[in-house]
Parts: structure tokens; sequence; C-alpha cells
């Protein structure tokens, strides 16, 4: 399902690349030609954004018709064919680096993804996105963190209180932070979950003292500490482990108890998948 907003982001993604006209195909390709390409995989990986893509098709030319032949979350490997593209020559090329753009990306995110998944399967831990992701494109990068078997750790500053450690420092201490929140939260009839970012078992301690937060980050612990900390808390809160987790860390640190990691890795760092739409005789 698309999400909210996408239609202005295809609207306005078009128009940066076209402009007053795409002078190449224009100038090359007569009105009444028509023509079919194929999105041609390059690279093993997961795909996603097929579903996207036909939304930026159906936008530009209703006139232009995907065909799916492999669905958004499919594991594909080079030499796959995704989809076909029929219609006017001139819309499918015009179309082209748009849809690429956004299915190279998006299949390079669900792709690192799946990967992290499949490293922590069978400890019951989910892996988590952050609101590390490219300024305007949250929505869709978040959207292929789900398609990889990932889950969205919030969508932004407005569904959830989240006290990191420039905020605890600020208000004077992790204590005094969580009470202002819930002051807050109860003064404006709000009902947002509280999570608390901690960075030793002391602040752990602080956490628990007070009644009312949901779930505990424990951020750059090491995995003795780790495995310390949940025993401490001891399910009072849901545990989070954050903070410099990669591919080779994520079993280990998943096999403390912790009940969630999150890596910022997922869109801050993924590289893109490789894909191809060529034209198809």
């Amino acid at each position: 399902m698309l999400p909210p907003g996408t239609d202005d982001l295809v609207r306005r993604t078009l128009l940066e690349d076209i402009g007053e006209g795409d002078h190449t195909t224009l100038s090359t390709i007569p009105a009444d030609v028509r023509g079919a390409a194929h999105l041609l995989v390059k690279q093993e990986g997961v795909l996603a954004g097929v579903e996207l893509a036909e939304a930026i098709c159906l936008h530009f030319d209703p006139a232009l018709r995907l065909r799916t032949l492999i669905q958004d979350g499919a594991a594909v490997h080079a030499g796959d064919v995704a989809f076909t593209l029929t219609g006017p020559a001139r819309s499918i090329l015009i179309v082209e680096r748009t849809v690429l753009n956004f299915m190279q990306r998006m299949s390079g995110i669900a792709t690192l993804t799946r990967r992290f998944v499949e490293a922590v399967n069978g400890t019951g831990c989910k892996v988590l996105d952050t609101r590390k992701t490219t300024p305007t494109l949250r929505a869709i990068e978040k959207w292929a963190v789900r398609i990889g078997g990932g889950h969205n750790h919030r969508n932004g500053l407005y569904d959830m209180v989240m006290i990191k450690d420039n905020h605890a420092d600020m208000a004077g201490g992790i204590p005094q932070a969580i009470q202002a929140a819930q002051r807050y939260l109860k003064e404006h009839d709000m009902r947002l979950p509280i999570e608390v970012e901690t960075r030793n078992l002391s602040e752990v301690e602080q956490v628990l003292s007070i009644p009312g937060v949901q779930r505990i980050m424990l951020d750059n612990f090491g995995l003795d500490d780790l495995r310390t900390a949940v025993d401490m808390i001891d399910r009072a809160c849901e545990t989070e482990a954050s903070g410099g987790i990669t591919l080779a860390t994520a079993r280990a640190v998943a096999d403390t108890g912790v009940e969630f990691l999150s890596v910022g890795a997922l869109t801050h760092s993924a590289g893109s998948l490789d894909l191809s739409l060529k034209a198809m005789n």
C-alpha cells in the first residue's frame, strides 16, 4: 500500500527530472510509436518498489501498462525479470530513470534489512529502523524496511516520546526528563509511549525507579552489560539495543535477550541494488 504523500512525491520527482521536457526523447521518438521494456535484475538481493513503479507509470501516463512478474519482498537473482512495461515509447523512456532511482534505493534497503533479519532469526528479536533517513523520502525508505522484513521504530518526532542523552542532560537528568514528559502528556491528554536512552547500568537503574516507561534503549552497551541490563529490567520495560550494530555483531547482541535491535544503517548506509530497464524487441 502506497504511503501517504506518495502522489505528491512522485509529481515532484518527475518534475525535477523532466522540467520543460525530455528533449532527447521528444526529438528522436515519434509520438505514435509504441514500445516495450522489462525490468532486469543484475544483482542478487530483495526486490522492492514494484508497486511504486506502477504508481509512477500510471501517474505520468495512464496508457502505460506494467505487468508484474516478481512481487515486492521476493528474493531475486541476476537475470531475473521483475516486470514488463508496455505503452507509448516516449512515456517509457521518460519515466525510466525515476522508476529505477526509487527501485534501486528501495531494493538496497530491503536487501540489507533482510540480511539483518536473517542474522537474528530464531532469537525472537525484531530489527528496527531509525529516523536516519533521506529528507522527504522517509516514508518510502521505511516502506522498504518493512518489505525486507524489518519493523519501523517511529515515523517522526510526533508519535513517541523518546528521551535521548541530550534531552536528559539538558533537563537536569533522566528522572527529571521522564517526570517532565509524563506531566506534559497528562496536561495535553496524550497517550504516547515513552522510551529512554541509557548509556550505562546506573542510568538503567534510574529509569527503572520511575514507573510508566515503555521501553529502555541500551545504547552502545557491551555484551556483558547488555545481559546484565536485560536481567535487571526483567521485562518491566521493553528492551532495545542500539549503537554500531553490524551484520557481524547482530546475532550476538540479539542472543543477550534484548527484544529489539535498532539499526540506522538500514537506511543511511544501504547501497543500491543493480537494476536496469531494457527495451524489448
